[in-house]
């Protein structure tokens, strides 16, 4: 086999190799999601770039020499070298059929690190300072509803109940939740739809050029890099300085309110009020709610 031959994006169709499409097939039928795919055949493909063989050719101790490699040299996050050892040990006991101790003592301890957190006067700030108005709506969505970002980039129409007052979200993992949305951010959804009023997507890609708009792009969601360039563009701009990402919009106290005039004060007994939503009727309300409620 070619050196290199796992790389993580083959110029050729016919450039994958063997090994490369068995592998694949075993993270499809192992059901990882597209993007932890992608994800681990770009760690293989380093692997073999740093050694230009096939990981076929390698041993435990030239293994346990790369995650050393990636630790003291290259300096990676945790999460970066988990991402690694993940995608390589998946290689080689689900695919290969080694079964190696490496892969048992070179995990990284877990780290418990404080989430940044921003107040509601910032979160106000930040959004005023956001120009687009399709980024300006989903970053508040994500804020009022607790949303992870590609939980927010994947709301498609149907998913907001205005009845119930619930968001379906389509959560990592696969798994599904119902989340509380709150009466501002429904008006807000409303106004944001009539913009683009797209038959699929809540927050579908646009071309904007000066604030506005060109250009539309409806068959495809806003790309996850735009709205995080976005994010941090505002957070520059309303001199912030906190290390903040959209995820942090995530993190709040316990007293919770939209960040506009007039708003209704939520309320929760828990940190982490849509990881505890009712879902007693989930099933039936997915049934009977796969009409729009934008338009209502």
């Amino acid at each position: 086999m070619c050196p290199g031959s796992l790389l993580p994006l083959p110029e050729k169709e016919d450039s994958v190799t063997p090994l490369r499409q068995r592998m694949i097939d075993d993270m499809k039928l192992r059901g990882l999601s597209a993007k932890t795919q992608q994800a681990y055949l770009g760690a293989v493909g380093r692997l073999a770039l740093y050694y230009h063989r096939s990981p076929e050719r390698l041993g435990e101790e030239e293994l346990r020499a790369h995650f050393l490699y990636l630790k003291d040299v290259r300096k990676l996050s945790r999460s970066s070298i988990t991402v690694a050892i993940c995608a390589i040990k998946f290689l080689y006991e689900r695919t290969l059929g080694c079964v190696w101790p490496v892969f048992d003592i070179v995990r990284p301890p877990r780290e418990r690190k404080l989430p940044v957190v921003l107040g509601r006067d910032e979160v106000r700030r930040l959004l005023r300072c956001v120009r687009v108005t399709d980024y300006r709506a989903c970053l508040t969505t994500i804020y009022s509803c607790g949303l992870r970002l590609s939980e927010a980039l994947q709301l498609e129409v149907p998913d907001v109940d205005s009845s119930r007052m619930q968001l379906h979200v389509r959560g990592k993992g696969g798994k599904d939740r119902y989340v509380p949305l709150p009466e501002s951010t429904l008006a807000i959804l409303r106004e944001h739809w009539k913009t683009h009023r797209s038959a699929r997507w809540l927050f579908p890609a646009r071309v904007s050029r000066g604030g506005k708009h060109i250009d539309d792009h409806k068959d495809q969601p806003i790309h996850s890099s735009t709205l995080q360039r976005a994010f941090h563009k505002a957070l520059k701009q309303s001199a912030i300085h906190k290390r903040a990402h959209v995820h942090s919009l995530r993190h709040y106290p316990e007293r919770r309110i939209i960040p506009s005039r007039g708003a209704r004060l939520l309320r929760w007994p828990c940190s982490s009020p849509w990881e505890h939503w009712p879902t007693r009727d989930n099933h039936s309300a997915s049934r009977n709610c796969r009409r729009s409620s934008l338009g209502r």
